[in-house]
């Protein structure tokens, strides 16, 4: 997935830029209170991508 799309993912789900890392980006959603780092490729994997999604999803689907 590209990086550019799963940011924009990130920011549909209200996920929010918190700071830069050397080769990370921190984000985070402020409904959970949980961070993660985004890695700043120009390709991301989609097992990452997909990871980083469920991460960061506003709600807890209980999985």
């Amino acid at each position: 997935m590209k990086r550019t799309r799963l940011l924009q993912i990130l920011n549909q789900m209200g996920g929010v830029f918190v700071r830069h890392g050397k080769k990370h980006d921190v984000y985070t959603q402020p409904a959970t209170n949980i961070e993660t780092t985004v890695p700043r490729h120009d390709d991301v994997k989609e097992f990452t991508a997909r990871s980083i999604i469920k991460t960061l999803s506003p709600v807890d689907n209980g999985n």
